[in-house]
């Protein structure tokens, strides 16, 4: 089994780098787009928390029934510093929902629930091996359970470089 430990400490990073970051647009900027066709910190935020409820929904789905077997080539996939370095910029499957557009405080308080959540699923399957349990992550493969736990925590880290340019930006205007 995978050390969950690791997978939690790497969870707490992300979210640590990503709220400083966070926290330097002001509440009055939250909700600017950079550029045409860029989001806002409000959208990034939106989008981490539609994510993450996606991801630990699928993943309480998944590791309810019995594991479908999957070659040892179906579980190759990019590395996760490869979600992080957004070397390639990509459109997210997910569509925007409205719904979790708010202030920045509301916003943030719902990506620390997100989190909160995928901490009580880690502990709820603690004395669990979740390695066998596979989904398809849209851009790089085949992940086991704790690698989408993994992806969670990369997936933050490249959200909070593209915050840092979110801030870069709108703080010129």
């Amino acid at each position: 089994m995978r050390p969950l430990d690791g997978i939690r400490g790497r969870l707490n990073h992300a979210q640590a780098v990503f709220c400083r970051t966070a926290d330097r647009i002001s509440s009055e900027k939250w909700a600017i787009e950079p550029a045409p066709e860029q989001w806002s910190a409000a959208e990034v935020v939106a989008h981490l928390v539609a994510v993450e409820r996606a991801v630990i929904t699928k993943a309480d789905h998944v590791s309810r029934k019995t594991p479908l077997p999957i070659s040892t080539i179906e579980r190759l996939h990019l590395p996760m510093w490869f979600v992080e370095a957004r070397l390639i910029k990509r459109k997210s499957p997910l569509p925007m929902d409205p719904g979790l557009m708010a202030e920045k405080e509301t916003m943030l308080g719902m990506l620390r629930a997100a989190r909160e959540r995928t901490f009580a699923f880690l502990a709820e399957t603690e004395k669990r091996d979740l390695s066998a349990y596979y989904w398809r992550h849209p851009f790089i493969g085949m992940l086991c359970a704790y690698e989408w736990m993994e992806m969670l925590a990369a997936h933050q880290i490249r959200h909070a470089k593209q915050m840092r340019e979110i801030h870069r930006k709108i703080s010129r205007k």
